[in-house]
């Protein structure tokens, strides 16, 4: 019978996070795929755990991925582990999971801590919906589009950060967000955590004269339906009534039902829209 993959989950800072069930399935498996061994081995070794470890990194982590596989098959269990939270969240373990599925493994995830809920949960701003971005691309051309969705991205949006980015990172979002609520969260459960609930123009001014420290968590809150809806009706504003019938009619819209979509859009009454449009044949 083939192996099976398992995700653990292990802690972002403080170990006492870590379950007993990623320490037990830890111990039991073959072998114990990790992104950075030497890292791992620190975490392995504070509680007694003597699973042979590899590799599995973003520079070998699809043809690392079919070597797993292999021994999957052959009947091994293997566990996942990444340099800390939960595998397959913003690093090479979704390939892996991707390929084990394709190839018929079973794949299992033991949960446990995520810096992106971590952050979530106590920055203060919605959690019912949220957009999980992690880093943002490096590549200007990408990070340019991804920083436009963004704008117009109505969730709580989750965005990882590295010290030596961070001052860049918030003037970016600023420009192009505008200033916007945030929480930042720095160094998650370890000694010096530290959440701060601002504004992106007071952590920038924060930043230029305090050199960032650890890892961060940037939570911003979305764009409000609010904001969305005012400048949709500032849009439609910006055309004459009868450019916006226009815009209805020529979709095979009939006039009257395009006079309430017209209304509704420019939040005044039908009757408004009847009489500007009788006044427009008026003055011809």
């Amino acid at each position: 019978m083939a192996g099976k993959l398992y995700l653990c989950a292990t802690p972002i800072g403080n170990l006492e996070d870590i379950t007993f069930r990623v320490l037990r399935t830890l111990r039991e498996v073959d072998l114990i795929a990790a992104e950075d061994t030497r890292n791992s081995i620190k975490l392995l070794n504070h509680f007694e755990i003597k699973t042979p470890m590899t590799s599995y990194h973003e520079y070998n982590k699809i043809e690392k991925a079919y070597q797993l596989v292999e021994r999957l098959k052959s009947g091994e269990n293997i566990a996942l582990i990444t340099d800390a939270g939960t595998p397959g969240i913003s690093d090479p373990g979704e390939d892996l999971v991707r390929i084990c599925l394709e190839e018929g493994i079973e794949v299992t995830s033991l949960p446990g801590p995520a810096a992106c809920i971590t952050a979530l949960t106590m920055s203060g701003l919605p959690t019912r919906r949220f957009a999980f971005e992690a880093f943002l691309p490096r590549e200007k051309k990408d990070r340019i589009r991804i920083l436009n969705e963004l704008k117009e991205e109505t969730r709580t949006i989750i965005i990882y950060e590295a010290p030596h980015h961070l001052l860049k990172t918030l003037v970016e979002l600023y420009d192009t967000l505008g200033n916007r609520t945030l929480s930042v969260c720095r160094e998650l459960t370890k000694k010096h955590e530290n959440t701060t609930k601002t504004t992106l123009k007071n952590v920038i001014d924060f930043y230029q004269d305090n050199e960032p420290r650890g890892e961060y968590v940037l939570v911003l809150e979305g764009k409000t339906f609010e904001e969305k809806e005012k400048e949709q009706q500032d849009a439609w504003s910006s055309m004459s009534i009868e450019e916006h019938m226009a815009h209805y009619t020529e979709q095979g819209i009939d006039r009257k039902e395009a006079m309430k979509l017209v209304a509704k859009d420019r939040g005044i009454s039908k009757r408004d829209i009847y009489q500007s449009l009788l006044n427009e044949k008026e003055r011809r």
